[in-house]
């Protein structure tokens, strides 16, 4: 088995928060700013229905890609058309988009890219929209060696052909890399299907769902990830 040489690694909710609590505060700056008769809690759920249509249809090959940025800017028309609100779409979108771009880095994320860096390659593959993306990475600071985003590859996770332009990208087997993410329907199920090794950060303590792969490892710290590399290293087989 060739030996594991890099480390890619998710954004949100991997290195960066992106919990619930930060939407709705976006929603309700939403509200606020454009003066619209509605809580912040029922926009977001009148909203999260042309979300969730776009995410269970966004790896159709029978579809054309949209980026979140076009997504969500439709399904803010279609809430503000169906409520009959004089909300402005373009400008929620923005609302989001500056939101996602300050969302706050987790705590042991810079100590524990550092500690990586010493012994394997690091690079980024997100499902990310970069106008969103961009600035996250400019406050992490950190040196990543490849970045891409599902709009720069015009596909999202799980299409195993998002985590392949990474590893041609970087020059190397799919089987030299681990890919650490927080879901398993995307993060571990991708790159399992795409030969890559799979971290799943599981911080809430999620359980398994039986019917898809199941990740060489769990871990609940980014700090953990040295110990379990040696390992996959070694390991001769993988349980999927």
């Amino acid at each position: 088995m060739p030996e594991i040489t890099t480390v890619i690694f998710d954004m949100f909710n991997t290195l960066v928060h992106d919990g619930e609590e930060y939407w709705y505060a976006s929603f309700e700056r939403i509200v606020r700013e454009q003066r619209l008769n509605i809580s912040a809690k029922q926009l977001r759920e009148e909203w999260s229905s042309g979300d969730r249509d776009f995410r269970d249809n966004r790896t159709r090959e029978d579809l054309p890609f949209q980026t979140y940025t076009d997504a969500w800017q439709k399904s803010f028309s279609r809430v503000f058309s169906s409520l009959r609100l004089p909300g402005d779409a373009s400008g929620a979108v923005r609302i989001v988009l500056e939101d996602m771009g300050q969302r706050p880095i987790h705590s042991e994320a810079l100590e524990a890219l550092e500690i990586i860096q010493g012994q394997w390659r690091i690079a980024l593959l997100s499902n990310a929209d970069d106008g969103f993306l961009n600035p996250v990475l400019g406050r992490l600071g950190f040196p990543f060696e490849a970045v891409l985003s599902s709009e720069g590859a015009r596909c999202y996770k799980p299409r195993p052909a998002l985590f392949q332009e990474m590893v041609r990208h970087l020059g190397i087997a799919p089987e030299e890399a681990v890919y650490v993410g927080d879901r398993q329907y995307e993060d571990v199920q991708g790159a399992v299907l795409a030969g890559l090794h799979a971290v799943w950060i599981n911080r809430n303590n999620m359980a398994l769902d039986p019917k898809l792969p199941r990740p060489d490892h769990q871990v609940k710290s980014l700090l953990e990830i040295p110990r379990v590399l040696g390992p996959l290293a070694s390991s001769k087989d993988r349980t999927i």
